[in-house]
């Protein structure tokens, strides 16, 4: 019995030696694990990038801004009598000359009125011829001869108001233009407040623009500006002739106002517009891709590729255009330029280029 315990003892001490042992066995063998995980994390850390070789680069620095295409000139058409309308000269849409007659109310009494005082003109210069013969002879006061001559002018006078009131009753056109939708008919009472048409000149067209304040002394008479039309696939030129005389302290903007010649009436009035106006052309300049450049505590900085490793070099930028940055200081024609995956680029890290042209 005595015998039999001390056997059994003796297997529970060799069972705990043989879990105590591999349990050292393990302890040791971990820190060789440990040690194969960095060469592994290294091996990782290579990345694929692309790049980008600099050469010269021409670069347009320049505003780009929404307008509207207004008419050189614009008025609403009415007569400057009333009466009713005898006649309506125009179509509605077309073209019509400086002068041209459009429109007419009635003129018979006028008419009517003017012949009577032209069959009184020649009595009254007879009369006064004879007063004039008289008065030479002292047959008659030099009152009854200026008396006469009143006469004369006086009814001269009323021909020339009846005359005037006559051409009233007729509507011209005050420039060339497009006349619009009429809104009278022949037999209808016209007024002053009555509109018959609205008569526009599209030839040529005004563009209204509105540009950032820092802009403003650049901004010259003579200007040149493109602009683009939804639906009209082409660039149109136009140039600056006129802006406002101040700032608008609201919107910090200055009114500017191009002229665009538009002789073949393609467009028209009213037209939202996208312009664009260039301010300065720089030739041969080193320009990278926008995404290149990383702002790391307020200094610009980019990635170059040196020996399979991103190098960070601080760079001063310049004109930004909506695709590339010129950069002033820092890179030369030639260099090599990582253009993606920047975020996670650190100084010397192992890199695999791709070249893109």
């Amino acid at each position: 019995m005595v015998q039999k315990k001390k056997w059994i003892f003796t297997a529970i001490v060799l069972v705990l030696f043989t879990v105590v042992a591999l349990w050292y066995k393990q302890r040791s063998d971990a820190p060789e694990v440990m040690a194969e995980k960095p060469t592994m994390g290294m091996r990782r850390q290579t990345l694929h990038v692309n790049g980008l070789v600099i050469t010269p680069r021409s670069l347009s620095d320049g505003i780009t801004m929404v307008g509207t295409l207004l008419p050189d000139e614009e008025v609403d058409l009415s007569f400057e009598t009333s009466g009713m309308i005898t006649e309506i000269n125009f179509q509605e849409g077309s073209m019509v000359s400086e002068g041209e007659q459009l429109a007419r109310v009635n003129d018979k009494p006028l008419r009517a009125q003017l012949a009577r005082y032209e069959a009184q003109i020649k009595l009254a210069e007879d009369r006064v011829y004879r007063q004039s013969a008289l008065l030479e002879k002292d047959a008659v006061s030099q009152e009854a001869y200026e008396q006469a001559r009143t006469e004369l002018a006086i009814l001269q006078a009323d021909i020339e108001i009846v005359r005037s009131n006559i051409a009233l009753t007729k509507l011209r056109a005050p420039f060339d233009g497009v006349i619009g939708l009429r809104n009278v008919s022949e037999g209808a009472y016209a007024s002053p407040s009555v509109v018959v048409a609205k008569l526009t000149k599209i030839k040529p067209l005004k563009l209204d623009m509105h540009i950032p304040e820092r802009y403003a002394d650049q901004i010259r008479r003579g200007t040149r500006l493109s602009f683009t039309v939804d639906g009209v696939n082409r660039e149109f030129e136009a140039s600056v002739y006129a802006k406002e005389s101040a700032i608008d302290p609201e919107t910090r903007t200055l009114a500017v106002r191009a002229i665009y010649p538009n002789a073949n009436g393609q467009l028209q009035p009213g037209r939202f517009v996208t312009a664009k106006i260039r301010m300065e052309d720089i030739e041969d300049a080193i320009a990278v891709p926008t995404e290149a450049i990383v702002p790391e505590m307020g200094v610009d900085k980019v990635y170059c590729y040196r020996g399979g490793k991103a190098q960070s070099v601080a760079v001063k930028t310049g004109l930004r255009t909506e695709s590339h940055i010129h950069i002033v200081e820092g890179l030369q024609m030639g260099d090599t330029i990582i253009t993606s995956g920047t975020l996670q680029l650190r100084e010397d890290l192992p890199v695999k280029l791709d070249i893109i042209e």
